[in-house]
């Protein structure tokens, strides 16, 4: 795959985060964690992830808000949702804005290993794709592809 796979693991839970990053380590992932919505924004400007594990309910800015930021900066970046609150109206809103998974707590770790690769995939998947048009002038068309992808999702 080239380059180490960026992954934020973004949660109020500090132990529960802490646990689930050290399970994902034993999986060869390196992910960083942080623990409100005001900080996973912080670090997608700073870093820009490929895929964000984000939880819904927390203090401060929720995991909608988050997810709806993210989203408008970062088209490409992919988000899983993980929650142990998420009714089905969260579902289909995550989904409306663009959420790669909706996922509820306690995940099963491989299903979670596997949603995450999945991510990536699509992450790379939409960036060639950008990539491939930007570098024949077709910007126009690079943008519109990504826009699509997101939307027929």
């Amino acid at each position: 795959m080239g380059r180490q796979m960026r992954v934020l693991l973004v949660d109020d839970e500090v132990e529960f985060i802490k646990t689930l990053a050290k399970r994902l380590e034993m999986r060869e992932l390196k992910p960083d964690t942080v623990y409100s919505g005001e900080e996973a924004i912080k670090y997608a400007e700073e870093q820009e992830p490929d895929v964000i594990v984000l939880d819904l309910r927390m203090p401060g800015m929720d995991g909608i808000e988050v997810l709806k930021q993210i989203r408008g900066a970062y088209p490409t970046t992919q988000v899983i949702i993980l929650t142990a609150h998420g009714t089905e109206k969260d579902q289909e809103e995550a989904q409306k804005l663009g959420a790669y998974e909706f996922l509820r707590k306690p995940v099963d770790i491989e299903t979670l290993m596997d949603k995450i690769k999945g991510a990536y995939k699509r992450k790379l998947e939409l960036t060639m794709s950008a990539i491939a048009f930007a570098e024949e002038g077709e910007f126009d068309t690079a943008r519109k592809i990504m826009e699509n992808k997101e939307q027929n999702k």
